[in-house]
């Protein structure tokens, strides 16, 4: 048996596969804020699982921690004369014209900011030794300051670790949760490296607690998280290096809607994650972009991670009136608990899934397979409620509350719509070259409408849309990604770099191996990263003889111009290794007739996009067959989704059994 496991704000999402059967199986469970294994605990009871299960998990623990400043008590121990490149940082203001602007926090507070005498050159040539002596000082200054986990990172040590390792050797005998910077991350850039060194010193002993008392319950034959690079690892790995998951609940999302695009055709795709609190969005052209500059709170995390746009918009954001009396929703949240009204709580503040149900949207007899039955009459009231607050007047055959859900939705739209500009049209991509592949429990119910306003020509909605995040994390390869800074001239020679990479080759095929990856199943991508002399970032490129005239190629197509003639510099050496795992089959049938009417649920009366209520058609979405199609209005209803089909728009279901709706309608 093997089993997803996505922790989302608002649900937990379970996909299971029965190798043996080869049946899926899917279903959500209410998240546990206050304590959120209890959820995994209450979705595994569903199990009848003779053995011990195959298990891959992905999390917002470590994202929570940070977001909430619930880590660990963290402390920093630096070169002599840099304790403070991580309150410094860069001269970036992201606010140029506030005169009140301020950075946040630093995880570290300044008492618990520690400095060793030492000195190591740019070429790790050591200009002052370690006083071995000192760290038993060192020891005893943590220990009286209460510190359950240190950073380590000193100057230049991605070129000299010796220092870093002998300092870490000494505090782990003396008992504590030690990050060092040559094992998180070997790359130059001093606040870079440092501000990714204490997130993984401050979020690791949370995981692990979490992950300890998971596994001691569990006791799973194989137990795996999520990272945020699209791929899975032991979660004995993630104990350690725990900044690697802050992204993994959303990064399973990606790969399963890359996974599932690229099966119906399209590879070309953005990926559209409405869940209860969030939504996510990614672009995919031809491949899952990776990028090596993250940023979560304004921390920055050097880590390889998907890119991924998040926003606060999803099924629980709370509708509000601001004090200029204006109409906002989000991007604070219901969450689970008490969660929106329709949920019957305790929850009072109108939702978006409110919005939806007043609507006439969702089904509130069918919601969750009918497991959970919603309160209409309390989502109309709360929605009253703000539209008196708001001076809303009722439009012509609506009523009061349908007025205000109306201009519910037409507000998380704009909010979301902005978000798939930024990763799509504001990046150089057309939408109309894409598809939008549409999941979470809340996207369907939108999906349509996006795609409409910004002019792409079609949605996919897979049958396990509400639950593609944990399908995704079952379809995940085993990748490790290492990266070791070089600073070398651009004449450098192939073989010197290949030479220098191959330590990073030997690691990342001992530790796949280690993972339980068979040698035939690994696959080596060797990177540069280069940059013009005198520039401040860099572009990868494969590693390969041409790696010049990729590079100026590479260049050109991302900032429109290339020098050939410059110099150039080879900053990083990297090697992303990937262990290919066997994904799961996804069930497939040949294409019927064109006829839904077994699927038919009757008619019921909804609000359409333009304001007007009729009786539409609704239909079982688990009952559409490969070939069925369908036109819109209408809305699908799916076990744990539903999905709202605008007038003009057509639907029509594939082989594989995804809704496939060629936009024709209004936004």
């Amino acid at each position: 048996m093997r089993i997803g496991i996505d922790i989302g704000g608002t649900f937990t999402d379970f996909v299971t596969f029965d190798e043996e059967s080869g049946s899926f199986h899917t279903y959500k469970v209410l998240s546990t804020p206050k304590n959120p294994a209890q959820a995994v605990f209450n979705g595994l009871e569903e199990i009848d699982s003779r053995e011990s299960p195959f298990i891959i998990h992905g999390s917002t623990i470590a994202t929570n921690a940070l977001l909430e400043r619930k880590g660990a008590r963290t402390a920093l121990i630096s070169t002599q004369g840099f304790r403070d490149v991580i309150v410094i940082g860069r001269q970036v203001r992201t606010e140029l014209y506030d005169f009140f602007a301020h950075r946040p926090e630093p995880l570290v507070p300044e008492a618990l900011r520690l400095e060793i005498k030492e000195r190591v050159d740019h070429q790790g040539n050591v200009v002052t030794p370690l006083d071995e002596d000192s760290i038993d000082d060192l020891c005893e200054s943590l220990q009286d300051l209460n510190a359950e986990s240190v950073a380590v990172c000193l100057l230049f040590s991605f070129a000299y670790p010796a220092h870093e390792q002998t300092i870490t050797r000494f505090l782990r005998e003396a008992g504590f949760f030690v990050s060092p910077s040559c094992e998180i991350l070997p790359e130059f850039r001093e606040y870079e490296r440092a501000s990714t060194t204490v997130i993984n010193a401050y979020v690791s002993p949370v995981v692990d607690r979490y992950l300890h008392e998971l596994e001691e319950r569990l006791e799973a034959a194989d137990f795996r998280m999520m990272q945020s690079n699209g791929g899975s690892i032991r979660a004995s790995q993630i104990r350690k290096q725990a900044v690697r998951s802050i992204l993994s609940g959303p990064a399973g999302g990606v790969v399963g809607a890359f996974h599932v695009g690229k099966l119906a055709g399209y590879e070309n795709v953005i990926g559209f994650d409405m869940g209860g609190t969030s939504t996510d969005v990614s672009l995919c052209a031809g491949e899952i972009r990776i990028t090596k500059e993250g940023e979560i709170d304004r921390f920055p995390i050097r880590i390889p991670m998907i890119d991924i746009h998040t926003v606060g918009s999803g099924g629980g954001s709370i509708a509000y009136v601001d004090v200029g009396g204006a109409l906002r929703v989000g991007p604070q949240s219901a969450g689970a608990d008490p969660g929106p009204v329709c949920y019957g709580l305790g929850g009072t503040k109108a939702t978006v899934t409110d919005a939806n149900l007043v609507l006439g949207r969702l089904m509130p007899d069918y919601f969750l397979e009918g497991r959970m039955s919603l309160d209409s009459q309390a989502a109309q009231a709360a929605l009253e409620a703000l539209a008196e607050q708001a001076g809303i007047m009722a439009q012509s055959d609506l009523s009061l509350s349908q007025t205000a859900a109306l201009g519910v939705i037409q507000i998380v739209n704009a909010h979301m719509e902005r978000a798939l500009r930024v990763i799509s049209v504001e990046r150089g991509h057309d939408p109309k070259d894409f598809t939008l592949v549409s999941f979470g429990g809340a996207g369907g119910l939108h999906a349509a409408q996006l795609a409409c306003a910004l002019g792409i020509p079609r949605v996919l909605i897979p049958p396990t849309a509400s639950t593609l995040s944990a399908l995704g994390m079952l379809t995940a390869d085993v990748i490790k990604d290492y990266v070791q800074t070089v600073m070398l001239a651009g004449i450098t020679a192939i073989e010197k770099l290949e030479e220098l990479v191959t330590p990073l080759v030997d690691q990342g095929v001992d530790e796949l191996q280690q993972e339980g990856i068979s040698k035939e199943r690994i696959t080596l991508h060797k990177e540069l990263d280069i940059r013009y002399e005198g520039q401040g970032y860099e572009l990868t490129v494969p590693l390969e003889t041409e790696f010049a005239q990729n590079f100026h190629a590479r260049h050109m197509k991302t900032y429109g111009h290339c020098a050939p003639d410059s110099p150039i510099e080879i900053v990083n050496v990297r090697l992303r290794a990937i262990g290919s795992v066997p994904r799961p089959p996804i069930p497939r049938a040949s294409l019927g007739k064109d006829d839904p009417a077994e699927a038919s649920l009757g008619q019921r009366p909804f609000v359409r996009t333009d304001g007007r209520v009729s009786p539409k058609p609704f239909y079982q979405g688990d009952q559409l067959k490969p070939g069925h199609s369908l036109r819109g209005p209408a809305i699908i209803v799916y076990k744990d989704t539903t999905v709202f089909l605008p007038l003009g728009d057509r639907a029509s279901v594939d082989e594989y059994f995804n809704l496939i709706v060629e936009i024709g309608g209004e936004a």
